[in-house]
């Protein structure tokens, strides 16, 4: 009798992805990833006791690839750091609309933490960027964020789905309207 083939924590975590971006974040289950790789169940379980440890995982992976997606952005160099992130994030949404979904379309509202915090790298690429003062740049990024967001998700949904061109000029057009004065900061 030949030996059983192992299948490893990274094999399931893979399979997992892959029905994720095929089907969605829905159809991410123990009978479903196991038919994905072949097997029964158990390896699946033998491997991740529950499923939000498997979910986790899933997430982990998904998290990698969207922050290898904005590190590459970054590195081709076409646009300044900071507004190369913000491309990434919506071209991340376009290219592979259920991982976005799993990662930044998800119910936050029974979570402990709903406050909006950022990494500071971020924000000091916001605060560079926009010649601003470190007080500012939070409520900067936050606002230039929420705009992103909104375009990365209608890419996501297939509702707008632009070129990278057009993008570039409306995360260009939205930085510069932020960095304007207004009558209200003069007050």
């Amino acid at each position: 009798m030949p030996p059983t083939a192992k299948i490893h924590r990274q094999d399931i975590v893979q399979a997992a992805l892959q029905l994720v971006r095929e089907q969605g974040a829905g159809a991410l289950g123990a009978r479903a990833v196991a038919a994905k790789l072949g097997c029964s169940t158990q390896p699946v379980f033998s491997n991740f006791p529950t499923m939000e440890e498997l979910r986790r995982a899933v997430m982990e992976e998904a998290l990698a690839l969207s922050d290898a997606h904005q590190k590459q952005e970054m590195d081709r160099k076409r646009y300044a750091p900071y507004k190369a992130a913000g491309i990434a994030y919506i071209t991340f949404a376009k290219k592979e609309p259920e991982l976005f979904r799993l990662l930044y379309m998800q119910d936050r509202g029974t979570t402990e933490q709903t406050a909006v915090s950022f990494d500071r790298t971020i924000t000091e690429l916001a605060q560079e960027a926009a010649g601003i003062q470190p007080e500012e740049a939070e409520l900067f990024h936050l606002e230039m964020w929420i705009f992103v967001h909104g375009l990365a998700v209608m890419a996501a949904t297939g509702f707008f789905v632009p070129e990278e061109e057009l993008i570039s000029r409306m995360i260009t057009d939205i930085f510069q309207g932020l960095r304007r004065p207004t009558d209200d900061q003069h007050n």
